[in-house]
């Protein structure tokens, strides 16, 4: 059966198919299944969920009849610890997400939805390609929303340590959407991590920025494409986007560059970065324009260097990844008919999780601060690993190449 023959297909709320339908009565206990996972932590986390909601102002039948059956989802706990972000290769992440396929399906929704794009670029100052780039990423121009029950997900992350405080806020502004009935529990689907829709909103970001875009009285990100990419341009705007600035560029870096430079916290106005001898990926001098600006080298110093403006920050307010946002900024340049890379990324190994957290040990013991061992290659570690590099002699650029391994005595990759 089709998702547009399922009876739970209400106006207003994403399609299902029987499978998901199936699923969503389970999550939402009106199925037994064996699959649900009894996790004592979770159980005895509930009750302090539901003390917060009501505190929240979530009205207590909603806590009552849908917190209280929330259910815990494993899955969900693995796919957090297994991000892209926290382990890919920037050639892999940049490769799989920046593809010809995607360039020119970007190209041909641009076409699609000019007149609306357009409209949007002058009531929110952001550029069409960005949001094509940005529906891109998320949901492949809406091929893929998800099929996570999202009060499972969420409810199961704000009762793990990780990021549980994140999590809990999110639910309590989920269970406020099914207050307000902008979804009902069953049709609650999404990612793992709890976000909907085209543009793979939050709750938390649905119920600040979700607009109707079509004028018919209601936000519906999942069906409809103007209130989602309304929504999204609605959302940047408020997150401060910059309507006359890229996000960014790829640039050259002379030999001899000094790669302690190369972080976000690293913040120099561009006249700095031509003193430093950085040019365009062309050769060109960069502009002579009073901004501020970051060079970034995801892949070492091996790979493509990047300068980045204010409108890289605000993308990673969306996703907190560099990679995310330099795949935003590239795809946005593609679909607007740019090229590819001047400097391709190397193609390296995958990180493990095992690796990363052996490597945070090691670099733990040797006296560089890498926080807590968690396997995950965040910029605490990078910045530990710079000051490693620069204490043994090598190219402090943040990267644990293999030279960084080899010198802390730990397995290659």
């Amino acid at each position: 059966m089709t998702a547009s023959a399922s009876p739970l297909n209400e106006p207003g709320f994403p399609p299902v198919t029987i499978k998901q339908w199936m699923y969503s009565l389970f999550t939402a206990g009106l199925l037994a299944s064996s699959a649900a996972s009894a996790d004592p932590a979770f159980t005895a986390c509930l009750p302090g969920l539901q003390q917060r909601a009501l505190a929240a102002g979530v009205t207590p039948a909603t806590v009552n009849a849908v917190l209280a059956n929330t259910n815990y989802v494993a899955r969900v706990i693995e796919l957090d610890r297994r991000q892209p972000e926290f382990s890919e290769t920037f050639h892999n992440y940049l490769t799989a997400r920046v593809t010809e396929q995607r360039i020119q399906q970007g190209r041909q929704m641009l076409a699609q939805h000019r007149p609306l794009l357009e409209k949007l670029q002058q009531q929110y100052g952001v550029p069409p390609q960005y949001l094509m780039a940005f529906w891109g990423l998320e949901t492949n121009y809406g091929s893929y929303l998800g099929k996570m029950p999202v009060l499972d997900s969420l409810a199961t992350l704000a009762c793990d340590q990780r990021r549980s405080e994140f999590f809990t806020l999110e639910l309590i502004d989920a269970l406020k959407m099914v207050d307000a009935s902008i979804v009902t529990p069953a049709l609650f689907v999404g990612s793992w991590a709890g976000a909907v829709g085209n543009m793979q909103f939050m709750p938390s970001a649905y119920r600040a920025h979700a607009i109707d875009g079509d004028g018919d009285g209601r936000a519906d990100l999942w069906r409809s494409i103007p209130d989602a990419l309304t929504s999204a341009a609605n959302y940047l705007n408020s997150m401060g986007w910059k309507k006359e600035t890229r996000w960014g560029r790829e640039v050259l870096l002379p030999a001899g560059f000094d790669y302690n430079f190369t972080s976000l916290a690293e913040r120099h106005p561009l006249s700095f970065w031509r003193q430093q001898g950085v040019v365009m990926a062309n050769g060109a001098q960069l502009p002579d324009l009073p901004m501020q600006a970051s060079i970034l080298v995801p892949a070492g110093h091996t790979g493509p260097a990047f300068i980045v403006y204010d409108n890289f920050d605000i993308i990673m307010r969306w996703n907190r990844s560099e990679f995310y946002a330099i795949a935003v900024g590239h795809l946005a340049d593609r679909i607007n008919g740019g090229s590819g890379l001047k400097r391709q990324p190397p193609n390296m190994a995958r990180f493990t999780n095992e690796q990363i957290r052996q490597l945070q040990t090691a670099l733990n013991g040797a006296g560089f601060d890498s926080g807590q061992p968690d396997g995950v290659l965040g910029s605490g570690t990078r910045k530990a690993v710079r000051a490693f590099q620069k204490s043994k002699g090598l190219i402090a650029d943040g990267f644990p190449s293999q030279d960084v391994f080899v010198a802390l005595g730990v397995a290659q990759p």
